[in-house]
């Protein structure tokens, strides 16, 4: 963990006007060894009228990246220099959850998994996620 991470109030609070705030994210629990969120189905959907993968990706990315941001601590930043994801299964309706959990949190780099499940609890994605900690801009 990062010296002044141990200070930094894990906030669940979404910003207005991001992209999580227009996905519909809520953030459910937020630690440095756990960060949960939940995006609904709807309004999320491809053609099909299935979950949108892509929306998948950015429920975990965003997942990731908070707990990245939440390790490197208030004079640092977390950018995202990877991801990939397996999609296992259909959502229809209602809400999918994603859990990340760090698989390596340095000093630079932190990796992390993040496990999206449906509300029976069925996996519908899984992602690893890498971010880069870099030393915040200034006025930032």
């Amino acid at each position: 963990m990062a010296d002044d991470a141990a200070s930094t109030p894990l906030s669940l609070e979404i910003p207005p006007g991001t992209l999580m705030d227009r996905m519909g994210i809520e953030l459910v629990e937020a630690s440095l060894e756990r960060v949960v969120g939940r995006m609904p189905v709807e309004g999320n959907t491809q053609p099909y009228g299935l979950l949108h993968g892509g929306a998948s990706v950015v429920l975990a990315e965003t997942l990731g990246s908070y707990g990245s941001a939440a390790h490197a601590g208030p004079s640092r930043i977390a950018v995202g220099v990877d991801i990939n994801a397996t999609h296992h299964r259909a959502a229809r309706s209602g809400w999918v959850t994603g859990v990340a959990t760090p698989l390596s949190l340095g000093r630079t780099m932190c990796s992390w998994e993040i496990v999206v499940s449906d509300e029976d609890g069925n996996r519908v994605c899984t992602s690893r996620l890498t971010c880069l900690l870099r030393d915040a801009p200034p006025g930032a």
